[in-house]
């Protein structure tokens, strides 16, 4: 599989073209450019929010940990005072960094479910629906947030299958076919899971714009 230097290096890339593009085609504002080139290198280490002990586990724990108390300093402004605000975000930056991360490595398995079209899906849904609802967002400016996610995870496995394949032996790894799969095959319930998550956050998602 490729190393995090690659998946984040690559993904970055694709993102300032995309993002160059976007501009190009006046499809986002200037000040939307930067957002997408950090979501799909974000997106290009996200599958390997399940592998133990990596820099992409810490980092995405930690973006995630910041996005979220960000989020409810956003939602929370009229109805807490500053310092009840200020103490809930910290409370979720806390949490999710320090003790959701580590529960999360308990129960998940690297390069099963979280190695799936499935997840993209449920990632980009997920984005799609805190850029809108949360950070106020409009719906064109969300769905371009989600699928900048989403591209930098599709990259990721693209990656990993393209490692899987030995030239030089002329043969394929082991690993091949464990990355880009529509979801996890040998465990049912973590896939049953994640596919009614992503059900459950469709409705709170705004029209698609384009």
């Amino acid at each position: 599989m490729a190393n995090f230097t690659t998946h984040i290096g690559v993904a970055a890339s694709a993102g300032a073209v995309i993002a160059a593009s976007g501009l190009s085609a006046q499809l986002w504002p200037l000040t939307q450019a930067p957002a997408i080139v950090l979501l799909v290198a974000l997106g290009g280490i996200m599958p390997d929010i399940d592998a133990d002990k990596s820099h992409s586990t810490r980092l995405i724990f930690t973006v995630l940990a910041i996005t979220a108390a960000l989020a409810a300093l956003a939602l929370t402004q009229t109805s807490l005072s500053w310092l009840g605000a200020t103490c809930l975000a910290l409370g979720l930056y806390v949490g999710i960094r320090d003790v959701f991360a580590v529960v999360f490595r308990a129960l998940t398995r690297h390069r099963a479910s979280w190695h799936s079209l499935l997840a993209i899906a449920g990632v980009m849904f997920s984005t799609v629906t805190i850029s809108f609802r949360c950070f106020g967002q409009p719906a064109r400016l969300a769905w371009s947030d989600g699928l900048a996610v989403a591209l930098g995870m599709l990259i990721h496995l693209l990656l990993d299958e393209c490692f899987s394949i030995d030239l030089e032996g002329a043969r394929l790894k082991r690993s091949f076919g464990t990355a880009l799969k529509l979801f996890d095959y040998r465990r049912p319930y973590a896939t049953a899971l994640m596919a009614s998550a992503t059900m459950l956050i469709m409705p709170w998602m705004p029209r698609w714009p384009f």
